[in-house]
């Protein structure tokens, strides 16, 4: 006895193993796939209750109830998403279609054939494709193997999204323009988020479009999640933000030496839900389904739409969206804010922009049942003892109300339909300011001192002055924590610097992690004067939009930020818990000093940076480009003379590797590519991740699969070099570290977090705004 209990003793006091949000969720699936391999019962797809209560409010067309029913039962297929932005989403397109597609027209698996992926009509572009193909078929065929090898890595590069068809219509519906400022109220995982990024980016040859996202989620780690999806998409443009979304804080910003209130041209509204048009993918709400969920989470809902009209600008647009079918939480919630805006808000027509969609329009007309299946008509007829669970709020209003509110159109997407899930989509314009706020909000009594161009967010002065009769929802979220807000660090350094603070410290099994605070290099900066000289960086950069995240010793990373971006976190670090913004653009190299630089450039940061660097760029072929790709550290003599000759004029360190098209050459790939490199003594070595290697290799018509055992090989080179090769030896290690973290992080062909089949009910329960179900 006294053996076990030291034993558990010993047990207890180890450290318990603390892992990223990415290996949780790796856990959580593998336990998920050995539970139903070790012969776990399957669920069976039946709810009398959830049957009844939709047969009985119609929502369903007469004689479709049996099409629904089967549909609900079925698997939802799988889909996915080209990123659009970017200027080679045509080559994956034809990629796509000209090879993978091609092949899988001619494969059987058990005397099957293969149904060849089709477009969504609806999405523009053919950028959408969904696909019957199951797991167990994809491990059955070695061509389709490579067939999902080919999506792993083109999602791990961020060029394609696995991502449910009825979750890409809501940042469609925003209408989003490169100017745009948009908030994401409850963004994680971020598959919509990472489709409004894609818009704001719609010119790639515009590195800093004046719009900007701020992607808001409750959980913070989630947040993570979020962060790891956003930055596939190498945007300067992104910040990842953590807040209740019903009581997200109204922020500042500085326009023309006076601050004012910042509201957003675009707001995307996608609350937490019950989920039951998830039933396909998410087979757990087939038992767990009950009308409780709906009425608990309707005054919920209410308060982040309202939350978010609040800070919708006149003339905006927000979009709010479920993946359920219930009333309660759909044409119910919009009721609400229609009537409580008094002319403020109007329901959009947009029917038309989707061509191709098949949708029905909003009830409007719907009752209230209780989880016993108990009904009520009226609000009248509900007693007392149900006041606490039934709400006004939750029922039709009179029959001119509703025709005045024209709930006809909303976009209500029927599974049977087009082979989807559920969803309700209603587009909001705001045409004045809520009846609360009609006076608007006073940015400043006086105007402030111009703001220097330095690493500065002060405090919000005391003169900053909003309207009292700001709804209750607005609450303080660091005090619901019990710490202080967010806000500059007043030490004497930072007093100088001028430091843009981080989120209050916090354990991070209860709160989350600490996050390091963001500093902008001030114009006087001794680390920028060798950056500039040695790349040669045109008068019009944006220095200050630089930042590091330490205050002391050496700056390992430089990153960026619009300039729009960096005037929010200047002047709203006391109440913004910031947990990712910036793009990486320069990584510290200490042996790059003796050559003229201490940095060299970073692929991920590489297309924002590289229209202000006038030196140190190589125009290569695309043999060139293969041979960089497929070898680890080619020498000079490898290469065409031509690049041979614009190498030698270089000293040695940091380059930009740069291939243009030649539309004389239509069989050529036609789109330029931009690859960080390093010029060494007798050799080049590009600095790219595996999986984008793959991409480009891909787009050039290299069979990867084929080529690795050469590329496995050519590897092997620098090893035989390194008697003539003069490299950073520390360098190289850390940039096989850089890559090592962007390889896939599951086996699925899924992103690990877009098909969390627990999303819609985890967050709803938790209180959570996290609502990226799809």
């Amino acid at each position: 006895m006294g053996r076990r209990n030291r034993r558990n003793r010993k047990r207890d006091r180890l450290p318990a193993v603390q892992r990223t949000p990415e290996e949780e969720e790796a856990r959580r699936k593998a336990r998920e796939q050995a539970a139903w391999e070790s012969g776990y019962a399957e669920i069976i797809k039946e709810n009398k209750l959830f049957e009844q209560y939709y047969q009985e409010l119609k929502i369903v067309p007469e004689g479709e109830w049996e099409q629904f029913m089967s549909a609900m039962r079925e698997p939802l297929p799988a889909t996915i998403r080209i990123t659009g932005y970017k200027s080679h989403a045509k080559e994956i397109l034809h990629c796509l279609k000209e090879k993978y597609f091609k092949e899988l027209q001619n494969i059987e698996v058990d005397g099957q054939k293969i149904e060849a992926p089709q477009p969504l009509h609806w999405y523009p572009d053919e950028l959408a494709w969904h696909t019957n193909l199951s797991r167990k078929i994809i491990r059955k065929s070695p061509e389709l193997e490579k067939f999902h090898q080919f999506l792993i890595s083109e999602t791990e590069s961020g060029n394609i999204s696995r991502q449910e068809a009825v979750s890409m219509i809501p940042p469609i519906l925003l209408n989003v323009q490169p100017h745009h400022k948009i908030l994401d109220m409850c963004a994680a995982p971020g598959s919509k988020t990472k489709q409004l990024i894609e818009m704001l980016h719609a010119d790639m040859d515009i590195p800093f479009p004046e719009g900007f996202v701020i992607a808001n989620d409750v959980d913070n780690k989630r947040c993570y999640l979020l962060v790891h999806q956003a930055k596939r998409l190498n945007s300067p443009c992104v910040m990842v933000v953590n807040h209740d979304a019903s009581s997200i804080p109204r922020l500042l910003v500085e326009n023309n030496g006076a601050r004012e209130v910042l509201f957003y041209d675009r707001i995307l509204c996608d609350v937490p839900c019950s989920g039951d048009g998830t039933m396909r993918k998410n087979i757990d709400v087939w038992k767990k389904w009950t009308t409780l969920n709906s009425l608990q989470l309707h005054g919920l809902q209410i308060r982040i739409a309202t939350r978010g009209v609040e800070q919708l600008a006149e003339g905006g647009r927000m979009v709010y969206s479920t993946c359920s079918l219930n009333p309660i939480e759909d044409e119910a919630v919009i009721a609400s804010l229609l009537e409580k805006s008094e002319g403020s808000l109007e329901l959009a027509d947009a029917s038309s922009e989707l061509p191709g969609l098949k949708w029905m329009p909003g009830v409007t007309h719907w009752k209230v049942m209780t989880k016993e299946g108990h009904w009520f008509d009226r609000w009248e007829d509900v007693p007392t003892s149900r006041h606490t669970q039934i709400r006004p709020t939750m029922f039709p209003r009179d029959e001119m109300k509703m025709k005045e509110m024209n709930l006809h159109r909303c976009l209500r997407i029927l599974p049977h339909h087009q082979n989807t899930g559920g969803f309700f989509v209603a587009v909001l314009i705001k045409k004045a300011p809520m009846p609360w706020n009609r006076r608007q909000p006073k940015a400043l009594r006086r105007a402030p001192a111009a703001v220097p161009d330095v690493a500065v967010v002060a405090d919000v002065p005391e003169d900053v002055t909003e309207i009292a009769s700001e709804p209750a929802v607005e609450t303080n979220d660091a005090g619901k924590e019990g710490t202080k807000p967010a806000g500059c660090v007043e030490t004497d350094s930072a007093k100088q610097d001028r430091v843009c603070g981080p989120p209050p410290s916090k354990k991070m099994k209860l709160f989350g992690f600490k996050e390091d605070p963001f500093v902008f290099l001030t114009v006087d900066d001794p680390v920028f004067p060798p950056i500039q000289k040695f790349y040669a960086l045109d008068p019009s950069f944006p220095q200050q939009n630089l930042l590091t995240r330490t205050q002391e010793g050496k700056k390992k990373q430089l990153y960026m930020v619009s300039k729009e971006l960096r005037n929010v976190l200047l002047h709203n670090s006391e109440k913004m818990k910031v947990i990712n913004t910036g793009i990486k653009v320069l990584c510290r190299n200490n042996d790059g000093e003796q050559y003229g630089c201490a940095y060299r450039l970073a692929q991920e940061g590489i297309y924002t940076i590289y229209p202000f660097i006038k030196s140190r760029v190589v125009m290569v072929s695309v043999e060139d480009i293969k041979v960089l790709l497929t070898q680890e550290n080619p020498f000079l003599s490898k290469f065409s003379s031509e690049t041979q000759k614009q190498t030698k004029e270089l000293v040695m360190g940091s380059i930009i590797l740069k291939y243009e098209p030649d539309s004389q050459k239509p069989d050529t790939l036609q789109c330029s590519i931009v690859l960080c490199g390093w010029r060494g003594k007798t050799s080049i070595r590009s600095f790219v991740p595996k999986n984008e290697r793959m991409h480009y290799l891909r787009m050039m018509g290299v069979e990867v699969f084929k080529n690795q055992e050469t590329t496995e090989k050519a590897s092997a080179e620098p090893e035989r070099q390194q008697e003539t090769e003069e490299m950073d030896v520390s360098f190289l290690k850390e940039e096989e570290e850089l890559s090592g973290d962007l390889l896939p992080d599951n086996i699925d062909g899924s992103d690990g977090k877009e098909d969390d089949a627990s999303a819609c009910t985890d967050k709803s329960t938790a209180n959570g705004t996290s609502s990226e179900h799809h």
